[in-house]
């Protein structure tokens, strides 16, 4: 995903990575008629028992339908019409807490966050519209072995309770997807967009991107949690409403971004290459700084295996001290040492270079500057998309991020370095790469004004 300058280093043959499959391979693990018997609550009426069902995949994704075959929305009159889709958030966009509380007391706990909505979700579903829900609920708890018999969670039988409620309510035929882990079902992320398409056919018969919508709340104002509604159908592809927008006919607000990929993505503008890293000495020590996921490993694989250099990591090795014993053995050997830590502070580079001037070796520091933003969208890039992510590495924490950033002491000659290269952040990748990372994979709070 990136070179001299970039992020990720790709596989043979040429290096290249292959897009992820245009269908969903995952199955889960348990058939729906058992996870529609697990989710049917003894207290649900009979009448709602006929129209909602509830099933579970991947144990991460929810979902309930709700079907009336006397309501079923308007099909397009041609078989090779797409469909039009009107797609929605949950809370603070369809519905809000009665309370005034930022989260629900309980089930109960809920109104139409306009007066406007119900008679819009009708008017919809009477035009013809593909109506569904998509929702991230990180509260809701699930049993890691979800079988009748074994129950299931407060937070899970009452989020079930409050969406029959809404769904009797409106008696309009549509679907809820609920994402309950940080993966890919979960906003800006675009797996549940891809169940509800395979759910209806639309991966076949197709979506009228242009006219349709996703309306939600997390839109990247001033006050709003995260960008991650608006990502999200910038990543499908369709229009995007914030609920003031589609229920009252406001004016749109305005609006920022912490990270837009596109502006990191190669323009028609022809850079120079950065001066390539070359070996200076018969033998050296190098030491990397770098935010997690700033492509040092990346540059490892690409430049530094090919001149000579063994490569001594502690996430492979576990410990610092084991890193300075495993380089202090090559380097007696002979052989020329890459460390592909993040080394932050000096007084960490502090320990290489003393191990340097003791065995009387040339050392040398790459400094990778790439943002944090930047490192945290390749992170999730890489933890989502298994063809780029060759080490199979799990997915970083936030903390690692900030912790990198709180400690960073820019690294300099004069701590006793031969030289300090300097590694800036430009994608490289193939166009199935490239489309991959141009889309939002993070929810980022919007950017802080005064």
């Amino acid at each position: 995903m990136a070179g001299a300058n970039g992020l990720k280093r790709a596989r043979s043959p040429a290096r290249s990575i292959s897009p992820p499959p245009t269908k969903r391979a995952i199955k889960s693990t348990v058939t729906e008629k058992t996870v529609a018997a697990f989710f049917t609550p003894v207290s649900q009426k009979q009448e709602v028992q006929k129209k909602v069902s509830w099933r579970l995949v991947d144990n991460s994704l929810i979902i309930g339908k709700y079907a009336d075959p006397d309501k079923e929305a308007r099909q397009p009159s041609s078989t090779d019409a797409k469909r039009k889709v009107a797609a929605f958030d949950l809370d603070s966009t369809l519905i809000k807490t009665a309370s005034g509380n930022t989260f629900p007391k309980g089930p109960n706990d809920w109104k139409w966050w306009h007066a406007t909505v119900p008679g819009k979700i009708k008017e919809l579903n009477s035009e013809g519209y593909q109506i569904v829900v998509i929702s991230n609920q990180g509260a809701i708890k699930l049993q890691k072995d979800n079988k009748p018999g074994k129950g299931e969670s407060k937070s899970l039988g009452n989020f079930k309770e409050k969406v029959n409620a809404v769904l009797r309510s409106l008696d309009t035929p549509l679907s809820v997807y609920a994402a309950v882990q940080k993966d890919g079902y979960r906003k800006p992320r675009m797996g549940m967009w891809r169940e509800f398409q395979e759910d209806y056919d639309l991966d076949v018969a197709g979506v009228d991107l242009p006219n349709s919508v996703f309306v939600g709340d997390a839109a990247g104002r001033p006050g709003d949690h995260s960008c991650s509604d608006r990502d999200f159908a910038e990543n499908i592809g369709i229009p995007f409403k914030t609920p003031e927008e589609f229920f009252l006919n406001a004016a749109p607000e305005p609006y920022t971004r912490t990270f837009e990929p596109l502006l990191y993505l190669p323009s028609d503008t022809v850079e120079p290459p950065p001066t390539p890293f070359s070996k200076e000495h018969p033998q050296e020590l190098v030491i990397f700084c770098g935010s997690p996921g700033a492509g040092k490993s990346t540059f490892y694989w690409n430049h530094l295996q090919s001149l000579g250099y063994e490569r001594v990591n502690q996430d492979a090795l576990k410990s610092r001290d084991k890193c300075l014993k495993v380089a202090r053995e090559h380097l007696t050997s002979g052989r020329s040492v890459a460390v592909d830590n993040t080394n932050p502070e000096s007084a960490t580079r502090k320990l290489w270079i003393d191990l340097a001037r003791t065995l009387d070796i040339p050392i040398r520091c790459i400094y990778f500057t790439a943002p944090t933003t930047v490192c945290q969208h390749n992170n999730a890039v890489r933890a989502a998309n298994p063809d780029l992510n060759p080490e199979s590495r799990d997915l970083v924490p936030t903390i690692a991020f900030t912790g990198f950033s709180s400690k960073l002491q820019e690294p300099t000659v004069e701590e006793g370095f031969h030289d300090v290269y300097r590694v800036d952040f430009r994608f490289q990748g193939s166009e199935a790469t490239r489309e991959i990372w141009r889309q939002h994979w993070i929810g980022f709070k919007p950017v802080k004004t005064k």
